[in-house]
């Protein structure tokens, strides 16, 4: 097997609800999908990791971004909208997983070019199965650039 395949897969969790991110920890951990998540836990901190500034210099580039979009200090419209201008970021699947059903944040993200837009279910179960069905779905199924070559 190909040392690419073996390699865990890179998830940024933009999350600002600890309950929300314990859940998709565990989620993630209970799918068959290898990974490493990295979370933050607002808009501002989000950018700084996708820009490698400071604390982030070092961080591998995420092959896939889970955003929240009610986040303090930037939230999650402005962050989607920064991805999807940088050269570099701009390929990285966006998955939107929010509280919020209004029509007006689902047609916004898909204007700003989100990959989808998942509306978080409040049944704890039901969000566990979301979550790995997000990995699933884009780790077993879809075939994304590779991870070094994204905007290249």
């Amino acid at each position: 097997m190909d040392s690419k395949q073996i390699r865990p897969v890179e998830i940024l969790l933009v999350e600002d609800n600890p309950g929300d991110v314990r859940l998709t920890k565990e989620a993630l951990k209970e799918s068959k999908i290898i990974n490493n998540l990295h979370t933050v836990y607002d808009g501002v901190e989000a950018m700084n990791y996708l820009l490698k500034k400071g604390e982030y210099a070092i961080r591998i580039k995420p092959d896939l971004i889970l955003l929240d979009l009610n986040l303090p200090k930037k939230d999650g419209r402005e962050v989607l909208a920064e991805i999807k201008q940088e050269n570099n970021l701009r390929r990285i699947p966006v998955v939107i997983l929010t509280t919020s059903e209004a029509e007006e944040d689902i047609m916004k993200t898909y204007n700003l070019h989100a990959n989808c837009y998942i509306t978080k279910p409040v049944d704890m179960d039901q969000f566990i199965k979301v979550v790995k069905s997000i990995g699933d779905f884009w780790f077993s199924i879809v075939r994304l650039p590779p991870n070094g070559h994204i905007g290249k």
